[in-house]
């Protein structure tokens, strides 16, 4: 695909500044990780419930939602997998542009892929949540049946059983969701929010 080189940034009047502080609130990115059925869409959401219960202006993008429209015309090879990432941590910083908390649920299985979607950021603006379960505990959850497909070899390049999942090194939470009810995970990313002055 080749690149326009007639296009030009558009500075805008407002700033993000100027919108975090009509909401009195920051803006940052929570990218959940890991395994598919580890929890993150249930802990995500559930972060984003609380969040506007909170009042604070939210927004979630799910994986599995994004790919019915923004995404729908990729696949699930590591060329594609990555540029899934890639539009997504663009999308992302758009929302946290306009001062809201994102929360995104994806497995995003290449530590790289994250590493690139990082550097979109500010510092402290793209916080890292690692939703660490064993694959034993996410195979017999196996909401959909997604493992028992990849076993039979219906589904092909499924991460922890043919494609590799790279968990992060340093990710600014840690939640054992095998381990953690979901209000305890909540509670923790809220905490961590609050230690940061997001809100």
């Amino acid at each position: 695909m080749t690149q326009s080189t007639n296009i030009t940034w558009h500075e805008t009047t407002i700033t993000k500044n100027d919108r975090r502080s009509q909401n009195g609130h920051g803006s940052c990115t929570l990218w959940f990780t890991g395994l598919s059925g580890s929890g993150k869409s249930t802990i995500a959401n559930a972060v984003s419930n609380e969040l506007f219960r909170l009042g604070i202006n939210e927004y979630v993008l799910d994986g599995d939602n994004i790919r019915h429209g923004l995404n729908k015309d990729l696949g699930f090879s590591e060329h594609d997998r990555t540029e899934n990432i890639r539009r997504i941590g663009e999308v992302a910083k758009l929302f946290v542009d306009s001062g809201k908390v994102i929360t995104t649920a994806f497995i995003s299985p290449f530590r790289s892929d994250r590493d690139q979607v990082r550097e979109l950021f500010e510092e402290g603006e793209f916080i890292e949540v690692f939703v660490d379960c064993p694959i034993e505990v996410c195979e017999q959850r196996d909401p959909k049946q997604l493992y028992a497909k990849a076993r039979r070899g219906e589904i092909k390049d499924f991460t922890g059983i043919d494609s590799p999942y790279e968990a992060p090194e340093k990710p600014e939470i840690t939640l054992r969701s095998d381990l953690l009810s979901v209000e305890e995970a909540v509670g923790q990313v809220i905490a961590y929010l609050r230690e940061k002055n997001i809100f």
